[in-house]
């Protein structure tokens, strides 16, 4: 027995629920710094609160995948994740912004901090299953073409949560002024369509997705022929918790390998959501620091929206050309290309001269962004067994969140003592990093990979 090849309707379908995933994390990137602002946050304290969201995937996303990988009934294997975290990430998508009604039992902040810690949690509940059903459904030659549609639904879906509170604004007449320590009301409904959009597409790849059994994934990897070192480490193992620990002890050389470039990536991406709405609004609105709540400001992170809108855009359309790029020249030349333009793209931020130029440095950052959540998942998931699929892209998660805690504790301290309160050159740091990931990349062996 053998993977069936794919239609392109039955790859976009099972992807389609990255659209309202990712349209619920945009909106949660571009504006939870605003939001914390308005409740009261110092700029020097985002980087502390927005450490919620990589401590959640470093706790949830490996468990969900231990569990995903050992759970079949009548939903399916991965499917019931998705659902339920779809379900809790709209919850705090629909309270975050309005966390001042419970001011008479706590401070606002505290809420809304809350609510960002139950909504990051639940993305991640709903993200991991849904790579790891990509890598159980689709054929070696589909996998770079699947996570490619994957990564642009995430694009498409990323453009609307960004451009959505601008639009409400200037569009539809929706307020963008914060009246009595309130969020504004074009927030507060762009996270309400974006709880119901999540939803909706979560349920469309439910629907429509048929999943493997565990019995035929076994057959599967055993006409596959996988290495003996992997067939011994299955044999091995038991349906248990604490084998993660183990798992992560022998994961492949390849996930060791491009470990190093998701950290420096990562690393890049976090200082970036974080600062991007007070850098942009110091260096090229010329604010002042301790501003968050001016009508200029406002424009500043509406526009902050926009801009994130661009380079997500961007890596929605590149996504299609990757797998042709990659078939030219191969997966690893791809990324470190991409994650060049994406250096380029942040550190040019910080020479244009107004806000419009600065939608070529997003088209820069939009490049490396499709890149990453394409190809690093593409190389990885030939050299995981099947069985071990959901554990193994939750464990690599930790390669994603832990560079976010080191910037999430060190972020803030350093644009206050090092940087002397210019938020701008956080984002140069960002720039610096994905220059670094990018020249690792040429360390990674894609066993996969058909031009080396």
């Amino acid at each position: 027995m053998e993977k069936r090849k794919l239609s392109f309707l039955e790859i976009w379908n099972m992807s389609f629920g990255f659209l309202g995933i990712q349209m619920g994390f945009a909106l949660q990137n571009a504006n939870a710094s605003r939001v914390l602002q308005i409740f009261g946050a110092d700029v020097h304290e985002l980087s502390w609160f927005w450490i919620i969201a990589p401590l959640m995937g470093l706790i949830v996303q490996p468990i969900i995948g231990h569990y995903s990988d050992k759970t079949w009934g009548r939903f399916g294997r991965r499917k019931p994740y998705f659902l339920v975290g779809a379900i809790f990430a709209s919850l705090g998508l629909v309270l975050m912004p309005q966390a001042n009604m419970f001011i008479a039992f706590l401070p606002a902040l505290w809420v809304g901090a809350g609510m960002l810690m139950i909504m990051d949690a639940s993305f991640n509940i709903a993200m991991e299953p849904f790579r790891a059903l990509v890598g159980d459904n689709l054929r070696t030659d589909q996998r770079t073409f699947g996570f490619s549609v994957q990564t642009a639904l995430i694009g498409f879906g990323a453009v609307i949560g960004s451009w959505l509170p601008y639009a409400l604004a200037n569009w539809f007449g929706f307020s963008n002024e914060t009246i009595d320590g309130a969020v504004p009301s074009n927030l507060i409904w762009s996270f309400v369509i974006g709880a119901i959009v999540l939803i909706v597409s979560i349920l469309i790849t439910v629907i429509t997705t048929k999943e493997y059994s565990p019995e035929q994934l076994a057959l599967i990897e055993k006409q596959k022929a996988q290495s003996d070192e992997i067939e011994i480490v299955d044999k091995e193992k038991e349906s248990s918790l604490l084998d993660i620990f183990e798992d992560f002890k022998k994961m492949p050389l390849t996930m060791r390998q491009l470990s190093w470039v998701q950290f420096f990536s990562w690393f890049g991406l976090f200082g970036m959501w974080v600062f991007a709405t007070p850098a942009i609004a110091q260096h090229t609105y010329g604010l002042p620091y301790t501003d968050s709540s001016s009508p200029a400001y406002q424009k500043a992170g509406d526009w902050v929206g926009i801009l994130f809108g661009v380079y997500n855009l961007v890596s929605a359309f590149y996504a299609f050309a990757l797998p042709y790029i990659a078939k030219k020249i191969g997966r690893k030349k791809t990324h470190a290309a991409s994650l060049i333009i994406g250096g380029i793209g942040l550190l040019s931020i910080y020479l244009m001269p107004d806000k419009n130029w600065l939608i070529i440095s997003m088209v820069g950052v939009g490049i490396a962004w499709g890149s990453i959540l394409a190809m690093p998942y593409a190389i990885l998931a030939g050299s995981i067994s099947p069985k071990k699929m959901g554990v193994y892209m939750g464990i690599f998660n930790f390669f994603i969140v832990m560079p976010q805690i080191i910037n999430a504790l060190i972020g803030g301290p350093l644009v206050k003592y090092a940087y002397g309160n210019h938020a701008i050159f956080a984002l140069i740091m960002s720039g610096i990093s994905f220059l670094i990931a990018a020249s690792l990349v040429f360390k990674v062996k894609d066993v996969d990979d058909v031009v080396q």
